[in-house]
């Protein structure tokens, strides 16, 4: 696919992203990725926009990575999207029978009429031919004085979708699970909503970017349904032959108190219950990336570091490996999908046993978001603390989890999840 590409300076680059997203709501496809200007080393652009599309492919689990393979190839072209959980189904032989309220397919991409590329004060702006006329007249538009998005007073009303003490007896069963021997791991998820909701979704947006400023934020509209995402973590990206994980397993609670911050930082870093959970996820991240890999190169390059945000500090730790420049991009992602972070492991038997013990389907929450480039480079994000929205249903829904292993207090677990519940918790019920 041939395009007009232009790069303008920009004079306030953060302004520019917010006239842009707001911008993009006319479309009925639009995709936004913003990292936040966060001080990591393993990204091209600090902000893209993907909107109106040229070509899609929107379908359920059933020989999904197939037809995503099929279908970039036959694009060649810049394809932006998402990979539900769900796709686990396509993956291994797995089934998803638990409540749905959201209703999101399965997979969905699509080619973009029109890409913006934000780095440092420079914006890149890629059009399809036929519609370089437009690029002057929309810049235009998006860098004169806006309307801000209007507020909404619709009070919210979250529940949970199973209670504190069914929570708790979840939470024993997996440790049975694990005292068997089924599993080592696994990353157990509950629900909160709101089935009468309305939202602003960009408005909603801005509020919870603004309360976490994440390295992987991202806002996708679809239709009449809504991603907005506070992400810290990284899926996978590929560069090149160079294919990276950054998986997230440990969290503490940040102070505003310097000295009490930093006493829980020290004591996230060298808690073993937290270590032991992250290890266990980059040994399966390993095992994942060796079966694409160029034979010894899966490398740990960081094991356990602790990265700080604004509501939490995180244990990440970052996989490496290169591969063989004829593999597909999709059979990565397949081979990787869905991420360790949010299953467990072993990584098959920990997905039945979730499956069995949640109470709500996950769809695109512990999916993956992101885009793949016409030289066959990628980087998709993993869907956490995120508020999902499906404006026609009026049903608001995020969903959190947390590892359970052997030395899990089911008390502790229960609290970890309202920790990284709050920031979606607060942008809801403040107004949006």
């Amino acid at each position: 696919m041939q395009r007009t590409t232009i790069h303008i300076k920009l004079e306030n680059p953060s302004s520019f992203k917010k006239q842009l997203l707001t911008w993009a709501q006319q479309f009925k496809v639009a995709l936004w990725m913003d990292s936040n200007e966060y001080p990591h080393n393993y990204t091209s652009y600090d902000a893209i926009l993907a909107v109106d599309c040229l070509t899609k492919i929107e379908t359920t689990y059933k020989k999904a990575f197939q037809k995503l393979k099929t279908y970039k190839n036959q694009c060649n072209d810049y394809i932006f999207g998402y990979l539900g959980y769900d796709l686990k189904n396509d993956v291994e032989e797995l089934q998803s029978t638990n409540f749905d309220g959201l209703g999101f397919s399965d997979m969905f991409f699509f080619q973009p009429k029109k890409l913006f590329f934000i780095k440092n004060n420079e914006v890149q702006i890629c059009y399809i031919n036929s519609l370089e006329h437009e690029v002057q007249q929309d810049f235009n538009i998006i860098t004169s004085p806006n309307i801000h998005p209007k507020k909404i007073t619709h009070k919210i009303k979250i529940k949970s979708r199973i209670s504190k003490s069914d929570y708790l007896n979840k939470i024993y069963k997996i440790l049975n699970h694990i005292k068997r021997g089924d599993i080592y791991e696994a990353n157990f998820c509950q629900e909160f909503f709101d089935d009468t909701a309305i939202i602003n979704p960009i408005r909603t947006y801005f509020n919870l970017n603004s309360i976490s400023t994440p390295p992987f934020a991202s806002f996708l509209k679809l239709r009449d349904t809504y991603l907005i995402s506070a992400s810290p973590e990284r899926f996978l990206r590929k560069e090149g032959t160079s294919v990276i994980s950054q998986p997230i397993k440990g969290t503490a609670k940040r102070s505003k108190n310097n000295i009490e911050d930093h006493f829980l930082k020290e004591q996230l870093k060298n808690n073993p219950k937290e270590q032991s959970e992250n290890i266990m996820i980059v040994d399966l991240v390993r095992n994942d990336l060796s079966r694409i890999a160029v034979k010894g190169s899966v490398t740990v390059d960081e094991l356990c570091k602790i990265y700080s945000f604004k509501q939490v500090h995180q244990l990440i730790s970052t996989i490496s490996c290169k591969v063989q420049n004829n593999i597909d991009v999709v059979d990565i992602l397949k081979v990787a999908f869905p991420m360790g972070s949010m299953t467990g492991a072993p990584k098959i038997a920990a997905m039945k046993i979730i499956e069995n013990l949640e109470t709500t389907k996950r769809g695109l929450y512990s999916g993956a978001v992101g885009y793949i480039t016409p030289q066959n480079n990628f980087d998709f994000n993993v869907v956490i603390r995120s508020i999902l929205y499906n404006k026609a249903k009026k049903y608001v829904s995020f969903s959190v989890g947390s590892a359970i292993t052997a030395q899990s207090n089911p008390e502790t677990e229960y609290d970890e999840c309202l920790l990284k519940a709050q920031a979606m918790k607060t942008v809801l019920l403040n107004g949006n």
